[in-house]
């Protein structure tokens, strides 16, 4: 398949950090062969005419429980351990195995509708969540959530064991687009025996893990009162923290300086979701001393069952806004380093390392931005449009490997009404029935 978008504003995002207008950029197969200038000999299957379009890599969310969509706006206004002692933890004990793969559909069509091809997932019953994947064309990195204390406390009655081969039987699927990890929940869940053998397991497959980490004060105390270390500390004791591809870990609410140093050494990769953090009042982590001192940090959603939505174009504006007021900074996190922190960096944490570059040889995963909206005019610097002012009704085409996933409200590899329909009577199912605790969050 050859695809030719005409006439394009596009923002390249490669080491000269370019911004081009009335340019072409030429697709061919899974790869962006031109941007600038098609070759001239270039005979394209489809022509796209991007005037007053701006073209840029397309985003990737480093961290999110895609199957939540079911649980959407049914535990809000509640503190950290209630939301989950009290709704979350209580509606996944109804889950049935179908339900994930519905869920992750649905997610899946807001995700792309927004501009996002790629996702990293932790969560149950994982191979409905690689289903989903397969059929909508996009990325994953995918970990099977393990708690380890007890089989009457796993989703589904699972083993370890099973979580593994999961991680084996899906590597590499789907022409590469699906990715896997081992997925602990977290240090403070999972007993150290078993978070060592998910090292060793990481270890034999040549994989990393996906895990939360260090999320509240009470996790913190927590962790030195047991262990005498922190919770970073902890994992790496373990060695969580040393594994053949990088660990991703969710949130580090709550870091000291040497963990601010210890991630950096570790080339641990951090996945900042502030819109969580906002909603259930949690502390904001220490973006900028990450960053300053090296950290590899990514921007994601976190699940919508605390997010509310998918919408990484939302993740920027707050993360900039919010950086921008802490530090008293108008210059904090300018926007060429937002855009990259929601495109390369989580590509990069999730393994798709040549993707988030428009240019040549790079993979063709790449969205349109209509610009034609009164909130983008005047047009004195689309970066900041993008960051600052776009909403996802902006978004007019996705492309992920080359495949074209949504063309001007269209969805091309999903049935959205159908999905629509079945995600919303499970949901209603879901919460609708006697619920029973499966566990407790330590609080």
């Amino acid at each position: 398949m050859r695809t030719l978008i005409r006439d394009v504003m596009a923002i390249t995002l490669d080491e000269e950090d370019r911004f081009l207008e009335g340019v072409d950029i030429a697709l061919e197969g899974s790869s962006i062969v031109a941007v600038g200038q098609a070759p001239p000999d270039f005979a394209p299957d489809e022509l796209v005419d991007g005037t007053e379009m701006v073209a840029l890599p397309a985003f990737f969310n480093v961290h999110t429980h895609a199957a939540m969509t079911l649980e959407r706006g049914w535990a809000d206004d509640l503190p950290f351990d209630r939301w989950l002692n009290e709704k979350i933890w209580l509606a996944e004990s109804a889950l049935e195995e179908e339900d994930i793969y519905w869920g992750v559909a649905l997610a899946c069509c807001e995700m792309i509708a927004s501009g996002t091809v790629g996702f990293a997932d932790h969560y149950f019953w994982m191979d409905q969540t690689a289903r989903a994947i397969e059929e909508s064309g996009m990325k994953a990195l995918l970990a099977w959530c393990f708690f380890g204390i007890g089989r009457e406390h796993e989703l589904g009655h699972k083993t370890f064991e099973e979580t593994v081969a999961f991680v084996e039987r899906w590597r590499g699927a789907a022409q590469g687009r699906i990715r896997t990890t081992m997925g602990p929940h977290s240090p403070y869940m999972d007993p150290p025996e078993t978070l060592l053998r998910f090292v060793e397991e990481a270890h034999r497959l040549g994989v990393g893990a996906h895990f939360h980490l260090s999320e509240s004060h009470e996790q913190f105390e927590q962790s030195m009162a047991t262990c005498g270390m922190t919770p970073v500390a902890y994992a790496a004791s373990l060695g969580l923290l040393d594994l053949p591809e990088p660990t991703l870990v969710a949130h580090c609410n709550l870091l000291t300086k040497n963990d601010v140093l210890l991630l950096s050494e570790k080339a641990t990769w951090v996945a900042h979701t502030p819109k969580t953090y906002q909603k259930l009042a949690m502390e904001m982590p220490p973006l900028a001393l990450m960053l300053r001192h090296g950290v590899n940090v990514a921007l994601g959603t976190d699940g919508p069952a605390s997010n509310s939505d998918l919408n990484m174009l939302e993740v920027l504006r707050i993360t900039g806004l919010v950086q921008k007021e802490a530090q008293k900074d108008p210059q904090a996190m300018p926007r060429t380093l937002l855009l990259r922190l929601a495109t390369q960096a989580p590509a990069a944490a999730m393994g798709f390392d040549q993707s988030g570059v428009l240019a040549p040889g790079r993979p063709a995963d790449l969205i349109l931005l209509d610009t034609r909206s009164p909130r983008w005019i005047p047009r004195h610097d689309v970066q900041a449009g993008i960051v600052y002012a776009s909403h996802p009704g902006d978004v007019a085409y996705v492309w992920a490997d080359g495949q074209l996933l949504y063309r001007r409200g269209e969805y091309l590899t999903l049935d959205v009404e159908r999905i629509r329909w079945e995600a919303e009577q499970r949901a209603f199912r879901l919460v609708g029935q006697p619920l029973r605790a499966m566990r407790e969050y330590p609080s």
